[in-house]
């Protein structure tokens, strides 16, 4: 692990003097035509897979695309840093040096390794990688070419309005609620932060508290992540065609009083697990504007303005009454079936 820190710092910085003093960009396979060369200088290098070494300079090349990426989108990213001790967790074996036999696991060059195998192995396996986590436990990830299930067709559609009150309000009428697993730790979480930060640096003590803060947001990240693999596979199950809204987080967490909240319901990791469910499914996810999904009444189609704090739609036009989060799961629904071409675009009245 940390000599794949060390090829990754050592590529960053010979790209970044290449460019200061030559302008000259150097690409990914310029890189890696430089490690035969390091292995000569450094012989601790032959004792790592090559195509592990080749993948920590895939990363600072993807870095540098993201970076560039981000720029030219308007954005002001940090440029891509150097990885000091403990912050460098994981390595990948592209297309060879592993192979996987019951419960064992053989990496090349570092031996069999036992491991707790979730569930069989369906497929090609392209690419292994082994991660540590702030709890020093580790994890092997196969990435897998295999076809995806597809499940009977279902004619059934709904609307999905993501909230704060409720985790998720649905077009039928159902509400989904929200779990608030950081509120619900807070206090345990604080009063470790606490100890962390009135240990001496240095000191075994102060490792061990920062295991303990570590150990807690693990916790907490793993029941979100839990929470939002059962909930998708329901409406995967449930509905064919999943209609949403595409909120803009970032922008919506600049909001001072709403970002904690809004970072604990994890809106984007819920969208981006059902969308991916229902592509394996064979179900349809569409994401449509939120502009106005709460103001429009669904009924007439009158424009209702209200404040976020009124939480009932009132239309004064068709003496609609209901609540605020249900109209617009009704709204983002019928804008997800027009998205699609199965409704008619009718104007709003």
């Amino acid at each position: 692990m940390d000599t794949c820190r060390q090829v990754y710092n050592q590529t960053l910085a010979h790209r970044k003097e290449a460019w200061e003093q030559r302008q000259a960009p150097l690409s990914l396979y310029a890189t890696n035509a430089l490690l035969t060369q390091w292995k000569r200088q450094r012989p601790s290098l032959t004792h790592v897979h090559s195509q592990v070494l080749q993948n920590a300079q895939e990363r600072v090349d993807l870095g540098y695309k993201a970076f560039f990426r981000r720029v030219q989108a308007g954005e002001q990213p940090g440029f891509p840093r150097f990885r000091g001790p403990g912050r460098y967790d994981s390595f990948t074996f592209k297309q060879s040096g592993f192979r996987v036999q019951d419960s064992l696991v053989s990496l090349s060059k570092i031996g069999s390794i036992r491991m707790v195998l979730h569930r069989l192995i369906a497929g090609t396996i392209k690419t292994v990688t082994i991660r540590r986590t702030p709890t020093a436990k580790w994890h092997v990830c196969f990435s897998v070419d295999t076809t995806p299930i597809t499940m009977e067709p279902c004619p059934l559609a709904v609307g999905v309005d993501v909230g704060l009150t409720h985790f998720a309000t649905l077009s039928t009428g159902e509400y989904l609620a929200n779990p608030r697993f950081l509120r619900t730790d807070e206090q345990a979480l604080a009063r470790a932060q606490r100890r962390l930060a009135q240990a001496d640096k240095g000191i075994p003590a102060r490792r061990q508290c920062r295991k303990v803060v570590a150990h807690i947001h693990e916790r907490i990240a793993n029941r979100r992540y839990d929470f939002c693999h059962q909930t998708t596979r329901t409406l995967v199950n449930t509905y064919g065609i999943l209609a949403f809204e595409a909120l803009q987080i970032p922008t919506m967490m600049q909001t001072h009083c709403l970002a904690k909240s809004i970072a604990d319901v994890a809106w984007g990791q819920f969208v981006r697990i059902v969308t991916d469910k229902a592509a394996w499914a064979g179900r349809v996810a569409v994401q449509v504007p939120p502009a106005y999904t709460s103001q429009d009444c669904s009924r007439c189609g009158n424009r209702v303005p209200k404040k976020l704090s009124e939480r009932v739609h009132q239309c004064p036009a068709c003496q609609l009454s209901m609540d605020r989060d249900h109209n617009a799961a009704i709204n983002i629904l019928r804008l997800g079936q027009q998205s699609l071409g199965l409704v008619p675009r009718s104007p709003r009245l």
